[in-house]
């Protein structure tokens, strides 16, 4: 089956798509012997397509994971610094084989619901922002948040020149220590956002912990392990990729 090069390193969890034309432009992609250009096609039950020079060959069996990723490990596949990876909880078989990442990133702080998969497919349409997938944290605060401030925190709150997706915030408890325990819901996943906007509303978080990603839930899932999901909540997650959100709007200041 013919294919654009972008979906095939796609699919493969070499690239995102966006990555995969980088890849092109920079003249690392080559089919039969030459190099590749954006835009091109081939089937690689026919064509020789390779990357830096090691052929990308049929895509990989998929594997699908559900982590419960401790504190102190980062959300990569490799790190300069040498610190743990979420790769490194795997077995050691696992570990060896081609293609496996995470879908979207835990700070290393944060703890939590981490999906791992080698299907480059998934991971594009469940990260992708008009999709908007839903997620859950329980994350604790220093102080007692107001109203005013759940509110602002609600309808979008200013990072960078353009303003959050709208979230769902609720007080569960307050604790010792003048903290505050909140249940977050959001549909967007930029960088170390909840922390940054309970930062900007002088609620700085003390803890973060995501319960939920999608239906997948954490349940009772020990620190630390994985499991394998359920074809039944594959499906559900490949429905839920495929679906189409409304378009992000643009914010002008």
């Amino acid at each position: 089956m013919t294919e654009r090069l972008q979906k095939l390193l796609s699919q493969r969890g070499i690239a995102s798509r966006r990555q995969a034309e980088k890849l092109i432009l920079g003249g690392r992609v080559t089919v039969n012997g030459k190099t590749a250009e954006i835009g091109q096609q081939a089937d690689v039950s026919t064509d020789r397509v390779c990357v830096d020079g090691v052929e990308i060959g049929r895509p990989p069996q998929g594997v699908y994971f559900l982590l419960h990723k401790p504190k102190g490990v980062v959300s990569t596949c490799k790190d300069p610094q040498g610190r743990k990876t979420v790769l490194d909880l795997l077995d050691e078989s696992l570990q060896t084989r081609s293609g496996i990442h995470p879908v979207g990133r835990l700070d290393a702080d944060s703890t939590g619901a981490l999906l791992l998969t080698n299907d480059g497919q998934l991971t594009y349409g469940l990260t992708h922002p008009r999709h908007q997938l839903p997620k859950n944290y329980q994350v604790r605060v220093q102080g007692i948040p107001s109203a005013a401030a759940l509110q602002r925190w609600r309808t979008g709150v200013m990072l960078s020149g353009r303003r959050t997706l709208p979230a769902d915030v609720q007080i569960v408890k307050r604790l010792a220590d003048s903290q505050t325990l909140l249940r977050v819901t959001l549909t967007e996943g930029r960088n170390r956002q909840i922390r940054r906007v309970a930062e900007a509303l002088g609620y700085p978080v003390t803890a973060l912990h995501r319960t939920q990603i999608g239906s997948l839930k954490l349940g009772n899932l020990l620190n630390g392990r994985y499991r394998s999901l359920e074809d039944s909540e594959v499906a559900h997650l490949k429905q839920t990729a495929l679906k189409t959100g409304p378009p992000v709007p643009a914010v002008n200041l």
